[in-house]
């Protein structure tokens, strides 16, 4: 029997290549013979560095870069075996997480950070890029990150306008000849699974500003600003990226990533799984095993489960969630190749000790798991 572990992080508890390992043991308790292979994956978010670095025995390189509001930190970004592909989550230098909560004001936080490493991945020969863009703290639309690279975005009197979403409405000219001109070398892929667009009820102000702190008055004032970024973007480039799906994604980051850097937008969970060869692991597996810390009726949008699920269901294989926690809205899941989804937690305990205890528990529910899958 031939057996696929394809899990992702157990956030806050253990990492996919954790969990990958704990649900393996669990397996060759049950049957000790069988043909085990494990691809720890991840969706583009938290953890997607690690994960690639890891498959393909590459890097992580760690630069002073500036923080949402900034402030110098120390972050990182991985360099792949292959030596020229760079792994970027823009979180690790303009992440919700690196500030505290009363700082949280997307008028005023920047992406340059992010413009910071990818700076330093072009100083290492790096020429292909993957930018994960989930959990900003920013609404910059990408503005601080072209500044690092040397756009020049200028206000009425031909000076630099300040960072943060609160100072595109002062735009009035923008400048692309000092852009680093290695960027025209470079193929670049967005991880992203979220559809929003650039502006509007649907843009990235209106549904992602409230959780990085915006007002009902600051969602409005950044929607604008956006706007007025957007036309800009049209009438200096001839690129409209308004209601473009997916431009709306770490506070218009995509969107600028695709305008001026020539990106693309993919899953980001079908990225990592062609970097890690799912596909050809899976095609004459027997049995897929995934699993997430959380699922409900969110890991149909593009979740690490779902995304293994599309692969499997190609080739008819079976597909088995093993779950920290079970929300609502899970039935959906059966319609997207998962057979079934099934908690690692065998008693009454907290969240807390759950997650303490994450390791042995998916050690026997992939126990059990096998030894129910071998009666069939």
């Amino acid at each position: 029997m031939k057996i696929v572990i394809a899990p992702d992080s157990f956030k806050g508890s253990l990492s996919a290549v954790g969990v990958g390992s704990a649900i393996e043991r669990g397996i060759k308790r049950a049957v000790p013979g069988s043909a085990i292979k494990v691809i720890p994956m991840a969706d583009g978010g938290e953890g997607t560095v690690d994960c690639l670095v890891h498959a393909t025995s590459g890097r992580i390189m760690q630069v002073p870069v500036s923080n949402p509001l900034g402030r110098v930190i120390e972050a990182g970004f991985g360099m792949l075996g292959d030596g020229t592909t760079c792994v970027i989550e823009m979180a690790m230098a303009s992440g919700l997480y690196l500030i505290e909560a009363h700082e949280r004001n997307p008028l005023h936080t920047t992406t340059y950070g992010v413009g910071q490493l990818i700076e330093a991945a072009l100083d290492q020969g790096c020429r292909s890029f993957i930018i994960g863009v989930g959990g900003s703290a920013t609404n910059d639309g990408g503005a601080g990150m072209l500044q690092a690279l040397g756009v020049e975005l200028l206000d009425g009197h031909g000076e630099s306008v300040g960072f943060g979403g609160g100072e595109l409405q002062r735009i009035t000219a923008i400048r692309t000849d000092k852009l680093d001109p290695r960027i025209a070398e470079c193929d670049i892929v967005i991880a992203c699974d979220v559809d929003n667009p650039y502006v509007g009820p649907k843009g990235a102000s209106a549904i992602f500003g409230p959780q990085k702190g915006a007002t009902p008055l600051m969602v409005e004032v950044l929607d604008q600003g956006l706007r007025h970024f957007a036309d800009l973007i049209e009438s200096t480039l001839g690129i409209a990226i308004h209601d473009v799906p997916g431009t709306g994604a770490a506070g218009g980051l995509s969107g600028a990533i695709m305008a001026f850097l020539n990106g693309r937008l993919e899953s980001g969970v079908s990225v990592v799984a062609r970097v890690m060869e799912l596909e050809s692991a899976v095609s004459d597996a027997d049995l897929v095993i995934t699993g997430e810390g959380q699922v409900d009726y969110q890991t149909a949008r593009g979740k690490t489960p779902y995304g293994v699920a599309q692969v499997a269901k190609k080739h008819h294989v079976p597909v088995v969630v093993l779950a920290g926690s079970i929300g609502e809205g899970i039935d959906s899941l059966y319609e997207h190749g998962i057979s079934a989804v099934v908690s690692i937690v065998n008693r009454p305990m907290t969240l807390d000790a759950a997650m303490a205890k994450a390791e042995s528990l998916l050690e026997e529910a992939a126990e059990q798991l096998i030894r129910i899958y071998q009666l069939k």
